[in-house]
């Protein structure tokens, strides 16, 4: 009895950190849409979210629906970005405050220009200009995604690109540090190409929960 116990709250467990995966992955989804991806109940899914609410890991809003009640459309909170990599944020916010203390503000500023520099560098050496444009994205969504950002490429009907980061592994570090986040759409050029029109559209350290970059390339290119 005590090991089927065991078993099912590590199976429960399992579906909890399912359930935060696909809506860090997704967004907000209801519990239908939920428990289909999961196969298991909506019922199941419920118990789920509620539990996962009471841990203050998910919240919902309610969405209008043509017929019947409005659906509930469950999100993650920032208190879930715990539940993932974070880059050592407690210890590199730490680092920080000593940088600044230590050299000011141009001397923390000169630093971030020399961790730009060494990024850019170490991207530049993965993401081969030879490549066409949606290759150089998709190995840069591959570098990006291997530390922690959980990256990925949509095209778009006009012919741009979204690059979308589902999660900051520096989420917190930026927060203390604005100038981590300052020169990304910079990089993201000198990467992928000076040529392009590039534009951050969503952005996790404004309140949205995810990073989106908008990639236009010129007319008549790839």
């Amino acid at each position: 009895m005590k090991k089927e116990r065991s078993q099912a709250k590590l199976g429960a467990e399992r579906t909890r950190r399912s359930i935060v995966k696909l809506l860090k992955h997704h967004g907000a989804m209801d519990a239908l849409h939920l428990a289909n991806e999961l196969h298991v109940t909506a019922m199941a899914v419920r118990q789920h979210l509620y539990r996962l609410q009471e841990e203050g890991l998910v919240s919902f809003s309610e969405e209008p629906r043509s017929m019947g009640r409005p659906a509930k459309m469950w999100a993650l909170t920032s208190e879930a970005n715990r539940l993932f990599p974070d880059g050592y944020a407690d210890l590199t916010i730490s680092l920080i405050e000593s940088m600044k203390e230590a050299f000011g503000e141009d001397g923390l500023d000169r630093m971030l220009d020399i961790r730009n520099r060494n990024q850019i560098m170490e991207y530049q050496s993965k993401v081969s200009k030879d490549l066409t444009l949606k290759e150089r994205l998709n190995a840069f969504a591959a570098s990006r995604t291997a530390e922690g950002y959980m990256a990925e490429i949509i095209e778009n009907e006009d012919g741009s690109y979204s690059f979308v980061e589902k999660h900051c592994p520096i989420c917190e570090a930026a927060r203390a540090c604005s100038g981590l986040c300052k020169k990304e759409v910079e990089m993201f050029k000198q990467v992928l190409g000076a040529d392009l029109e590039i534009t951050r559209s969503e952005h996790i350290l404004e309140g949205d929960i995810r990073c989106v970059y908008v990639i236009t390339p010129p007319i008549g290119r790839d």
